[in-house]
């Protein structure tokens, strides 16, 4: 088997922005914004691509992931519970659904909008402890909210396929990344299949993308990089990162030709925040490759 390529890549800080958790980078081309969240610390940054100024806005509890409309003034936001419309003029949060709010061990953790143009967020066990309670949830512009997969400890990864016919999912912690069929008319999975079993040491997945090309990159949170998978599952490339936490690749700018990688803060950990204070940082590369436009969720 051909060992996947190790590849030192001029790695850069993009933002002056720490986060203890930041997450869910997302591209808005109507807008050239660079959104992405800060867990814990409940706020949504937005980054003008051409000046570089940002905005953070604080969110009423922490925010799992969000994903764009077909209005550009409005997200579709995955709070720890409930699930909802924010408006960027700052009005409140508007909720749609609520999602096992009367079970304190979970919350709502990453989420897209997908080809169908309905919003796609799992749960994830939020206790030390972590069991397979979780689940990935399927939610359109009606409020309607379907359970699609059950037995999850912690839902991430989620991304599709260039055309929109393979859903790749993540449960980080034991480390599998799994594709299905998908359609894309209609949100309907089948053939659930292992794409890449990982560990520790190589990288248990958390946030992932797709590019224009097919290949799926997926943060390997556990062991500080980027790996890079062909459609068939095979481990083509690894990203050494110049932090020990990333969470999760996007590709953005006018040319979706750079890749921004979001990071975590590891708590109580002060000896590696020591070794790595850029740690909970926005990062940027160019790859040499172009990513895929984001989804709309259909309001």
């Amino acid at each position: 088997m051909t060992e996947p390529r190790q590849t030192p890549a001029p790695i850069r800080r993009l933002s002056d922005t720490i986060s203890d958790l930041a997450e869910g980078p997302t591209w808005d081309h109507r807008s050239r914004t660079l959104y992405w969240c800060d867990i814990l610390g409940k706020r949504l940054i937005a980054r003008d691509w051409a000046t570089g100024t940002e905005t953070i806005r604080s969110l009423p509890d922490v925010i799992g992931s969000f994903g764009l409309t077909t209005d550009p003034d409005v997200l579709i936001v995955a709070l720890r519970d409930r699930v909802g419309l924010y408006r960027l003029d700052k009005k409140p949060f508007e909720p749609l659904v609520a999602i096992e709010e009367t079970d304190e061990r979970t919350r709502l953790n990453d989420g897209k909008v997908g080809p169908d143009g309905a919003f796609w967020v799992g749960t994830m066990d939020d206790r030390p402890d972590r069991k397979p309670i979780g689940a990935l949830y399927r939610i359109d512009a009606s409020g309607g909210c379907t359970r699609m997969v059950e037995g999850v400890t912690v839902s991430n990864g989620l991304a599709w396929s260039p055309d929109g016919r393979t859903l790749y999912h993540a449960d980080s912690r034991p480390g599998r990344i799994e594709a299905w069929d998908f359609d894309p008319a209609t949100g309907a999975i089948a053939n659930r299949r292992l794409f890449a079993q990982m560990t520790n040491d190589s990288g248990r997945p958390d946030g992932g993308t797709v590019d224009a090309q097919g290949d799926y990159w997926s943060a390997g949170v556990s062991a500080g990089v980027i790996n890079r998978f062909s459609p068939d599952g095979t481990l083509v490339e690894t990203l050494k990162m110049p932090v020990p936490r990333p969470t999760m690749p996007c590709f953005c700018g006018p040319g979706l030709d750079t890749l921004v990688i979001t990071s975590l803060r590891p708590p109580g950990d002060a000896d590696m925040l020591s070794a790595y204070p850029d740690s909970g940082g926005l990062f940027a590369l160019t790859p040499g490759v172009r990513g895929l436009p984001g989804h709309l969720f259909k309001l």
